[in-house]
Order: C-alpha cells, then sequence, then structure tokens
C-alpha cells in the first residue's frame, strides 16, 4: 500500500493468516516468493505470483458477471474489507462506472438492506448505552492515524427516511470517496455510525437487523450524547476533519451551527450540496447568458439542504451586486405547505431570510386559492433555475417545466434528489417537455439524453465534485475551522473548470474521470483561503501545493519487510 510521502516499503510484524486478514496490508496473490518466504505466506495463498493489474482485472470480470446492483455493491464491500489496496485500484481503472455502485443510488440499496450483506465491522457503532466508554473506544491503537471522520444517525437517508443502523452505508461509502476522488489514505478515514435507535419499524421487527433496538432518543438526551461524542473525539483527535451527514431537518442545522466554530466540520447535506449547486448554476450563465444578478430561483424542499443552497446562492448574488434584501426576494422555497412566506406558521429560523412578502401572490391567479403551490410560482414568478432537494419522485412534472419554459429561454434544472428513484424529474423528460432547451443536472447518474438525433451527457451535480477537495485541502494544512468562504471558493473553483467556459454547448461541469484533478484544484484553492483567513499557518502557494500532494495517496503495492529485519 503507498502511503503518503515517499515512502517506499511497508515495515509490519504481521505474518501469516494476521497479515492476509488486514485489510490495509493484504496483497493477496501479489505477495512476491521472497515475501511469502519472508512473512510465512507459503501455502496460504496459491503459488503462481499475480499483478494487481491482473488482480484488478479479475474482479472486473467478477463483477460484471453478478445479475443486479445490489450483488455488485455487497462484492465491492466485502472486497474492500479484504483487500483495500486492489478495491481503490478497481475504482480508479473505472471511476464513472464504480461511483454509483459504491455510491448513490446503489448505497441506497446498500442501507436497507444493510442487514442482510453485513459481513465484517468497519468503522465504528456507537450507541447510548455505550456513552460512558466512548474515550476507551476511541483509544484503540488502530485508530491512531485517524484524521477524517464521517458521521451520520442514519434518520435522514438519501431520500429514503430512517434506515437506523442501515445508515452506515452512508460514511463508508463517503469516504470511500474521499480516497477515490480525493486521494486521501484509507487509513486516515473513520466511518461512524451514531446508532441512537430508529423509528422505522420495518427495521425494529426485522430478526435480522443488526442495529439497536429502541425507538430514537431525542431531546436532551440526544444532544448530551452529542456532546459527549464530540467532546470524545475532539480529545482525540485535536486536528480530525469531521463530516456530517444524513441528519434529519430537525438536528442537520443546529448541530452545523452548534460545532462549527468548535471543531474542523461541516456538513456535506447543507453545505457541499450548496457548493456543488452554485458551482454548477455559476457555470450555467456561460449557456444562458443571464448574468446571476439577475436569476430568479426556486427550490422545492425548504429543508436544510435547500435553504444550504439558497445561502450559498444569495451570497454569490451579493458578490454579484446585489443587496442583501434585493438577493433574498429571488428566491422561492417551496415546501409540503407551498411557498413559504412571511406569517405563516411553523418557520424554522433557517427559513426566514428566504421567506417571500405575504401579499407575493396577491395577483397571481392561483390553482388551488389559500395555498400557493410551485406550479403557481412557475407560471408567475418568471423563474430562471428550478432545484429539487424535496425526495419526491417526478414532483417537476409536464405543467410546471413548461410552465417555467415558457417564460424562459434556457430554464436551468436540477433534480438534485438521490437515489435516482427520488430525483424530481427524469432528464430525458425534461429535455423533451422544453423542445431540448432545458439545462439539466442530477444528483444521482442518470443515462444519456437525446434531442434532434444529438446525445449529451447528463450532468451529475453531485457533492463528489466538492467534498473531497474541500477535506483534501482542509486536512492539509491542518485547518482548524471550515468556513462558509472556504466552501464557496470551492464552488467558484468547479465553476472555473466548466467545460462550458470555451464551449456553451458543452456540460457544465467536467466529467466524472476527472474528479481526482478536480479534488486536487479545489484542495489548492480551499486550503489558500484557509491561510487568507487565518485559519491554519501562513503558508505560501508552493508550500501549499506540496502539502496537498504530500497527503494525495494513489493504490499500489509497495515492498514489504519484516520488523527487526534489514
Amino acid at each position: 500500500m503507498e502511503s503518503e510521502g515517499s515512502q517506499t516499503e511497508i515495515v509490519t510484524d504481521r505474518t501469516g493468516y494476521e497479515l492476509l486478514t488486514d485489510p490495509l496490508l493484504n496483497k493477496g496473490t501479489a505477495f512476491t516468493q521472497e515475501e511469502r518466504d519472508e512473512f510465512d505466506l507459503n501455502g496460504l495463498l496459491p503459488p503462481n505470483v499475480g499483478t494487481l493489474n491482473g488482480q484488478v482485472r479479475r474482479r472486473m470480470r467478477a463483477l460484471q458477471e453478478f445479475a443486479t446492483d445490489l450483488e455488485r455493491y455487497a462484492f465491492l464491500r466485502e472486497l474492500q474489507d479484504t483487500n483495500e489496496t486492489l478495491f481503490y485500484a478497481l475504482l480508479e481503472s473505472d471511476l464513472e462506472g464504480m461511483m454509483p455502485l459504491v455510491y448513490t443510488p446503489t448505497v441506497g440499496l446498500g442501507c436497507e438492506h444493510f442487514s442482510r450483506v453485513f459481513r465484517k465491522p468497519r468503522g465504528l457503532f456507537l450507541s447510548p448505552p455505550h456513552v460512558g466508554r466512548l474515550e476507551q473506544i476511541l483509544a484503540n491503537p488502530r485508530f491512531d492515524k485517524v484524521e477524517a471522520i464521517c458521521v451520520t444517525d442514519g434518520e435522514r437517508i438519501l431520500g429514503l427516511g430512517d434506515q437506523g443502523a442501515g445508515g452506515m452505508g452512508i460514511p463508508i461509502g463517503k469516504l470511500a470517496l474521499y480516497t477515490a476522488c480525493g486521494g486521501i489514505n484509507p487509513q486516515t478515514t473513520l466511518p461512524i455510525m451514531l446508532d441512537v435507535g430508529t423509528d422505522n419499524h420495518e427495521r425494529l421487527t426485522d430478526p435480522l437487523y443488526v442495529g439497536w433496538r429502541s425507538e430514537r432518543i431525542r431531546g436532551q438526551a440526544y444532544d448530551d450524547f452529542i456532546e459527549a461524542f464530540v467532546l470524545a473525539v475532539d480529545k482525540r483527535w485535536p486536528h480530525v476533519l469531521l463530516q456530517w451527514e444524513d441528519f434529519a431537518r430537525a438536528n442537520a442545522t443546529r448541530l452545523l451551527t452548534r460545532y462549527r466554530d468548535r471543531l474542523c466540520t461541516f456538513n456535506d447535506d447543507i453545505q457541499g450540496t450548496a457548493a456543488v449547486a452554485t458551482g454548477a448554476l455559476l457555470a450555467a450563465i456561460n449557456v444562458t447568458g443571464l448574468p446571476f444578478s439577475e436569476q430568479r430561483i426556486a427550490v422545492l424542499g425548504a429543508g436544510s439542504a435547500g435553504t444550504g443552497i439558497a445561502g450559498f446562492l444569495m451570497r454569490a448574488m451579493i458578490h454579484a451586486g446585489l443587496s442583501p434584501e434585493d438577493a433574498s426576494r429571488r428566491f422561492y422555497m417551496v415546501d409540503k405547505d407551498g411557498l413559504l412566506v412571511e406569517g405563516m406558521n411553523n418557520i424554522e429560523a433557517f427559513q426566514r431570510p428566504f421567506l417571500q412578502p405575504a401579499n407575493v401572490a396577491e395577483h397571481w391567479k392561483l390553482e388551488q386559492p389559500g395555498r400557493t403551490s410551485l406550479l403557481d410560482v412557475a407560471l408567475n414568478a418568471g423563474i430562471t433555475a428550478l432545484i429539487g432537494v424535496s425526495g419526491q419522485p417526478g414532483a417537476f412534472d409536464k405543467h410546471i417545466v413548461t410552465a417555467m419554459a415558457a417564460r424562459t429561454p434556457r430554464p436551468v434544472i436540477f433534480p438534485l434528489s438521490n437515489p435516482t428513484s427520488r430525483a424530481e424529474a427524469k432528464p430525458q423528460d425534461v429535455i423533451d417537455w422544453t423542445s431540448g432547451r432545458a439545462i439539466v443536472g442530477t444528483g444521482s447518474p442518470f443515462p444519456t439524453v437525446k434531442h434532434g438525433g444529438i446525445e449529451k451527457h447528463v450532468d451529475q451535480t453531485n457533492n463528489s465534485y466538492i467534498f473531497p477537495g474541500v477535506a483534501l485541502g482542509s486536512i492539509a494544512v491542518q485547518a482548524r475551522r471550515i468556513s462558509d468562504e472556504m466552501l464557496m471558493v470551492a464552488a467558484r473553483t468547479l465553476a472555473g473548470l466548466s467545460p462550458s467556459r470555451t464551449d456553451p454547448t458543452a456540460n457544465l461541469l467536467p466529467p466524472v474521470s476527472d474528479l481526482r484533478d478536480i479534488s486536487f484544484k479545489v484542495a489548492l484553492a480551499v486550503a489558500a483561503q484557509a491561510r487568507d483567513e487565518g485559519l491554519c499557518e501562513k503558508l505560501s502557494a508552493a508550500e501549499i501545493e506540496a502539502l496537498v500532494k504530500r497527503k494525495m495517496w494513489r493504490p499500489a503495492y509497495l515492498p514489504y519487510r519484516r520488523a527487526g529485519t534489514r
């Protein structure tokens, strides 16, 4: 396993089965005959000495022979738990083809069926009965090198809701992309599931369920457990990066607010989604020609993700010259109760900056009097961009899309909900309904779209364009915090890499196959921004680049030497 820096060999005292069962050290059939002699591996492996490339070809063929994506997901998870170098070499050999299997959309199935495909523990499962032993659990020497944690409580897994302990599939998948896309060494990553129970009756009554069989704890008991967890993490790893993932609306924003100034931390659902949407929309200007200051944006789903997107876009509008008041009026946030306006009941604090005036629809002809729907917004508000983070499949129907397109020459439509089954619209439908005029980006991968005899790749407006680079840059310079401006510069960097800058007919985003290079450039920008804000040491551009490169690991087999020998 190639490590950070200039390491040229692996020194270990593990031998025999102990060596072969460590996924961070196992090379399988690629152990040389000399290594087999030195580490007591003769007889434990077939006699033929293989290579990493040969192993990748063999695993790729096996992968292709499975009938379903869930089977492929389970196969890849088992490979990750057996030989991480081979796992990442396989991902790197076809990143675009592998990402949908290790993350969205297939990871949703993996979470739903987690208890059935569970083979071997990975990461940590922490529950309230452990609260008095958190420091002891984290103290295991196996975790000494941890630099990045992804944590969930499993309550809002993609658009699938509460999956209990099955939510662990999300941090495992996210951190796999930290490595595959950002080059972060897998031995420095740690997925954590805060198993605080589940309110999913199907999980609780499943005899195979592996999680804590309890209803979810809430209120003060929940907050106390989260606080104990954060204190234990901060004590164990003072410089760790902690990513919050798939927490429910009631907790996501307030936990980020509570801890963002205590840890180097961010919430990918709120900030990563916002940054990639902002980057894609900034790139769309190359195609539409409409300045950012003139955009009018509707967001379906006014939870933490939706308001996070709106907040980033609003800052970009202010940067483009609008006043905060004018910028806020250009957002139409639509939730289950319709358009959010001043005076409505049950408005959350994080939604208030985006409320429209109570009389905004006074002269609109409403489809349903007393409730302003997304269709009403599309018919009357002159929106130029439509973003979906609602988890409601088909919510962008033909009536809404054609109403928007009737007033906007090049409508920008981003159905971002994951997995694919939860997307607000299918890209091909949107293209057909708008006679090819729409600019479409999705959260999960979709097939190419066709119009006028021309095929075009659908932009996957996915957080994987943002979070690996943000993590890499922050870890490389040991940033003390992750600021909004660090994420905003990530969005601008992504927009600057858009193929549409030189060709308005091209895609908004670079291909997924370029994610490693994209993450490197995002990391440089994020690290420089951290330096400029005083969130890390004063470093030159050359020093930052050297630190980032030093953190970028690639899957390769190094020679092994037994500890205590020369």
